[in-house]
């Protein structure tokens, strides 16, 4: 991993950097000054490729990286940030887009939580519709595109009230035979992700995978609570605590629409992001919105599908690799 960017050097004769403003494993993100258009700021988010990949897979991630970057500078949506920039320098990709200002719902979240408060579950709402709207945008895109990274601290509330989805760090398309290709290698936040999402980029993952997402951090918003992750609640299908149980404000309607959008099994959650913004949002009757599967599925329920065989080898294999670290320490 090569060192971050230091405050004052210019890329690409026109972006100033000024100072980090996030870093991951795989990069930095940087906030910097647009020369050629005075006064405008914009986030630069930073892509390292590995340099022990050989030169065609270095190539080939090269040009998968211009291929998506190509596709997100097309979107245009109020509610995500303008892609404006994409270039290399040396093993570094860079894309460039809107610096938002504000507050990402994390931060909000733990706010309130000092103040032994829960965030209102109308605001929350609010900001979740906002985020349906961005992601059904997304996911009508051809291909569709998927963001896999749903979390508190990738959504940023502008000072006028505008909620972006900021981070394109795991996005994917969705190739014409369903299965998904990736600019980053990687699974999302573990709180957030879903148990198809471990697979990497062997896994099948689809718009469901988004929704599970947008379940998890409604939860987390609303409760103040993490989630319990996917992994484990495979092993303990009974263990995740109904949202009411941490936070009696929340409404059944919300906590009904939360917990059918955080079943573990894709084929048991909304089959879009419309039904589900519906099942949330809209006239829909509480009693008529799905609830958990909550029952122990049997080997035959398990391995019914192919994608349900997937998870199930996924999670066997996370709870062996679990005792093999624990057996090492012994």
């Amino acid at each position: 991993m090569p060192q971050p960017l230091k405050p004052g050097i210019v890329l690409k004769e026109r972006y100033k950097i000024r100072n980090i403003i996030g870093q991951g494993g795989m990069g930095s993100v940087y906030l910097a000054e647009d020369l050629r258009l005075e006064g405008r700021q914009c986030a630069i988010k930073e892509v390292y490729h590995d340099q022990m990949l050989s030169d065609e897979m270095l190539q080939q991630a090269r040009e998968q990286f211009f291929r998506e970057a190509t596709v997100l500078a097309r979107l245009d949506h109020p509610n995500l940030p303008k892609v404006s920039d994409f270039f290399s320098v040396e093993e570094r990709d860079f894309l460039v887009m809107d610096f938002i200002p504000g507050k990402d719902l994390r931060t909000l979240m733990i706010e309130a939580r000092r103040r032994n408060e829960f965030l209102p579950e109308r605001q929350v709402l609010s900001w979740a519709s906002q985020l349906a709207d961005a992601l059904i945008y997304l996911h009508g895109q051809d291909p569709p595109i998927l963001h896999r990274d749903i979390k508190p601290g990738n959504m940023k509330v502008t000072p006028n009230g505008v909620l972006k989805l900021v981070d394109f760090g795991l996005v994917k398309l969705m190739a014409p035979d369903e299965m998904t290709i990736t600019v980053l290698q990687g699974r999302g936040t573990a709180l957030y992700t879903p148990l198809e999402q471990y697979g990497g980029d062997t896994g099948h993952t689809d718009p469901r995978s988004d929704i599970y997402a947008f379940g998890a951090t409604l939860y987390h918003l609303l409760t103040g609570h993490p989630p319990l992750e996917a992994r484990e609640r495979f092993l303990n299908p009974h263990n995740l605590t109904p949202p009411q149980e941490l936070n009696p404000d929340i409404s059944t309607r919300t906590q009904r629409a939360i917990l059918w959008a955080m079943n573990l099994h894709p084929a048991d959650r909304p089959p879009d992001m419309e039904t589900f913004r519906e099942a949330l949002l809209g006239d829909w009757n509480p009693a008529n919105i799905p609830g958990p599967s909550l029952p122990s599925p049997t080997v035959e329920d398990l391995f019914a599908s192919p994608t349900e065989t997937r998870l199930v080898l996924v999670a066997i294999g996370l709870l062996l690799l679990s005792l093999i670290v624990t057996l090492t320490h012994f």
